[in-house]
């Protein structure tokens, strides 16, 4: 496969970036959360598995930073693009142009959820799969996360942004500051500037579509994410990483170990959301003995 960065063309016209780093046998596709973020938590995963003949490929969804980014202004456009099928068949679309066959499969948050969602529907395709970061129902995600804003921040604080939800005042500076308080504690703890730009790179008429305003509340389609009753359904070696200090409830996390059939849960300490960062030592051993294994034909729990 070319080595380097691609712009692909999907069928429906619009383009997007694609990068694909190191050599081997064995190929990992990424899929990056938000929606709306990108692919740059990945770029130094090709490096990080190099000793194991890992190919990583990643690339930026539509609407996403580097690739295509449609006029979601138009109702037309938002209603065929702004959807779960869209972004699913999307990477399923993405795997044939790259050429990837009897792969493994990794995505962090919302990009886990797509994991998910192609193991389902694609499952014969991959080889194994990666959930980084991301449970099977939102419902318990609320819970969660309401309940990390009550233990992070003082009652009043707590009190304030419920009152500007309530408001739909997202821009209030204090409010503003409080989210950015929350982040640093369980999204990104390490804080890295080496992914840091002059300005936002979020796709915001993306996760404003799916998600909200931010991290700790729910506005958007996610508010119906819930496929608690299908996950039995994916039968792939699967790897569940969490971080242990993040947004996603853990106790989740145990219970989908349980249902997925052949799944292995592996906690990363002093990790936040994006764990990968915050304790790559940790992530990475998990990961490389996951996919060692995998290729061994000796996985399990």
């Amino acid at each position: 496969m070319k080595q380097g960065t691609t712009i692909i063309t999907l069928d429906n016209g619009y383009h997007l970036w694609t990068n694909t780093q190191g050599e081997g046998d064995i190929q990992l596709l990424c899929l990056h959360g938000g929606p709306g973020g990108n692919h740059e938590y990945w770029e130094n995963f090709g490096e990080e598995l190099a000793d194991l003949g890992v190919q990583v490929s990643m690339y930026d969804q539509l609407g996403s930073w580097y690739s295509d980014q449609p006029d979601y202004s138009n109702p037309e456009i938002a209603k065929k693009y702004l959807t779960y099928d869209y972004f699913l068949d999307e990477v399923e679309e993405v795997r044939q142009k790259l050429g990837l066959d009897n792969f493994y499969l990794i995505g962090q948050s919302w990009g886990g959820a797509l994991v998910m969602m192609y193991a389902l529907k694609y499952g014969q395709h991959l080889k194994g799969a990666i959930i980084s970061s991301m449970v099977d129902n939102i419902d318990e995600y609320v819970k969660n996360v309401n309940k990390v804003r009550e233990d992070a921040l003082p009652a009043d604080a707590v009190a304030y942004m419920k009152q500007k939800e309530a408001e739909g005042n997202w821009d209030d500076p204090q409010y503003q500051k409080y989210v950015d308080v929350l982040n640093a504690g369980y999204v990104d703890r390490k804080q890295p500037t080496a992914i840091r730009h002059l300005i936002s790179t979020m796709a915001t008429p993306v996760y404003n579509a799916f998600q909200g305003d931010n991290e700790f509340v729910i506005t958007g389609k996610l508010k119906e994410w819930d496929i608690r009753d299908q996950i039995h359904n994916i039968k792939v070696p699967t790897l569940l990483t969490f971080g242990e200090h993040e947004t996603m409830p853990l106790a989740s996390a145990r219970r989908m170990a349980r249902d997925i059939p052949n799944s292995r849960l592996v906690t990363t300490p002093n990790g936040g959301h994006h764990h990968m960062i915050d304790n790559a030592p940790v992530y990475f051993d998990h990961l490389k003995q996951f996919i060692k294994d995998v290729e061994n034909d000796t996985f399990n729990k």
